[in-house]
């Protein structure tokens, strides 16, 4: 009995080290729905954009995304980019106030 009760409590403390383990690492953080595999190269009209995401991974990007729900990736480094950044993040701004 001794044997079988020390068994179950050397279970549980597994199980309770493993879930404890596992709480910071990657594979427990939350997933992007969409990331930029390939970068636009035409320069679109910054009114059209409503918000933006930064992204590092797997490429360096930024994505517009639209009042209609269309994601755009484009380079970062452009100036119309950081244009456009700048106004949304000014029209953000704006809204609070």
């Amino acid at each position: 009995m001794k044997l079988r009760t020390t068994a179950i409590l050397l279970l549980f403390c597994l199980g309770v080290f493993t879930v404890h383990a596992d709480k910071g690492s990657a594979s427990s953080q939350p997933m992007r729905k969409f990331s930029c595999v390939k970068l636009s190269t035409k320069q679109w009209n910054i009114r059209n954009f409503v918000n933006y995401e930064k992204q590092q991974v797997p490429i360096d990007a930024i994505m517009f995304i639209t009042a209609g729900g269309i994601r755009v990736c484009v380079s970062p480094n452009q100036k119309w980019v950081q244009a456009a950044i700048k106004k949304i993040d000014e029209n953000r701004l704006a809204k609070r106030q």
